[in-house]
């Protein structure tokens, strides 16, 4: 789910898809050769996405009907993804977010994680021919082999486990497989990109939650948190981290996105930067613009992540009214380029936030987008052994060196059993 002041999943808004090249068109990035070369290569090595949020779209969407929005049907205009794009975009393995508001609190935010995380297993039960459960990075190569979409599970935000080392137990026995650390908002125990500094970074019993992590083999997702957090999880973790869906600050000064200093720690811990496509991350022009179109969202008495079709006819009005400062396919690589400078090419991926975000990049209009992106990035010199490592290898290497922590981990401490008030008083 996008950060602060972002829209939320509202399928196609006017002036996405509707502006711009579909997928399997060059939208003046990808030459038609570089094309075929970019979708001959997902098919050997296809996109590992760090985050998407299609199980909160269907709770805003359908009230969980999995019957109302069935995923197996082209959903465009309604949603950024559904199988036949997954399979047109190259998508071979998906982290699907159990998001749930920052708002939400306690027993709350418990429950409607839970109700998240059944939403991911009743839409894998009822696709098994084209989504495969996975908890491991085995569990990823095998669905490759077999042709399947690898379904991995990821916590969008602490509030989830509500200062509970057994809850965040219990979701990992329930198959997820990260955490990102905060949403839009601090928790008691780490402080948020998008809020006032709270405790600094991680508290005590942050850091025990990221050991607590470690121990387990779930993967401690940096992106949302402010970036003294990012340090202190850094200091503590013993596995890779993620960012499951940040970009370069350097390329674009916003606080969701991760500063240089950071990206350069990330050969020595083993982590991964997956950049992501949301607009107002990723071109500058478009970060005062989206502030805006928010504002007019709560204005007329909704959430600036509101989902309904009343809020996107909003969000529609004023695109109309307020032309949109339009990224590209180009725009993402140019993170990317970044982003391999300060981290190596051993450490970045792709996580989109597709149903996470009201705006997306021309040619980057959905989940069947991501050939553009390679085939802008085979056009630059991007090597295929490269972009390969871009799009499967290293997410899947990243996860495996969690479970080797985690093995080691298990083997020297048992399940911590603090709590908040142990630690931080």
């Amino acid at each position: 789910m996008t950060g602060a002041g972002a829209g939320a999943p509202g399928g196609t808004c006017p002036g996405d898809a509707s502006g711009g090249p579909g997928p399997g068109t060059a939208g003046g990035t990808a030459p038609g050769r570089d094309l075929d070369a970019a979708r001959g290569l997902l098919a050997e090595f296809p996109v590992v996405d760090g985050h998407n949020d299609l199980p909160w779209a269907l709770r805003e969407k359908a009230g969980y009907d999995l019957d109302r929005l069935d995923v197996a049907a082209d959903q465009t205009g309604r949603l950024h993804t559904d199988l036949p794009r997954l399979r047109a975009g190259g998508v071979g393995a998906q982290f699907w977010s159990v998001y749930v508001r920052a708002g939400m609190a306690g027993d709350d935010a418990v429950s409607a994680t839970l109700e998240q995380i059944d939403c991911v297993d009743r839409l894998l039960a009822r696709h098994p021919a084209e989504l495969a459960p996975a908890l491991t990075a085995d569990d990823m190569e095998a669905a490759r082999a077999q042709g399947r979409i690898a379904s991995l599970k990821g916590a969008e935000g602490g509030h989830s486990i509500n200062n509970s080392l057994a809850t965040l137990r219990a979701l990992y026995a329930l198959g997820v497989r990260y955490m990102t650390l905060t949403h839009n908002d601090n928790i008691a125990w780490a402080d948020s990109a998008t809020d006032e500094p709270g405790v600094g970074g991680l508290s005590a019993f942050g850091r025990e939650v990221v050991r607590e992590m470690n121990r387990l083999g779930m993967l401690v997702d940096l992106s949302h948190v402010a970036a003294t957090t990012m340090r202190d999880a850094l200091d503590t973790s013993e596995a890779p981290v993620i960012f499951s869906h940040s970009s370069a600050r350097a390329v674009c000064d916003h606080p969701r996105n991760v500063p240089d200093d950071v990206l350069e720690r990330l050969p020595a811990n083993g982590g991964v930067a997956m950049a992501t496509f949301v607009p107002k991350f990723i071109l500058p022009e478009a970060v005062e613009w989206t502030a805006r179109a928010d504002e007019n969202l709560r204005a007329h008495g909704l959430h600036h992540l509101d989902t309904t079709p009343e809020a996107m006819r909003l969000h529609a009005a004023f695109e109309a009214a307020n032309p949109r400062p339009v990224a590209t396919a180009a725009t993402v690589a140019d993170h990317l380029d970044h982003m391999r400078e300060a981290a190596g090419v051993d450490h970045i991926g792709i996580g989109g936030d597709f149903d996470g975000t009201a705006f997306t990049p021309r040619g980057l209009d959905d989940v069947a987008g991501y050939p553009n992106l390679i085939a802008e990035l085979l056009g630059r010199g991007w090597s295929r052994t490269d972009v390969a490592k871009l799009t499967w290898h290293n997410a899947v290497r990243a996860l495996r060196d969690a479970e080797a922590v985690a093995r080691d981990a298990s083997a020297r401490r048992g399940p911590s059993t603090a709590t908040l008030a142990d630690l931080d008083g």
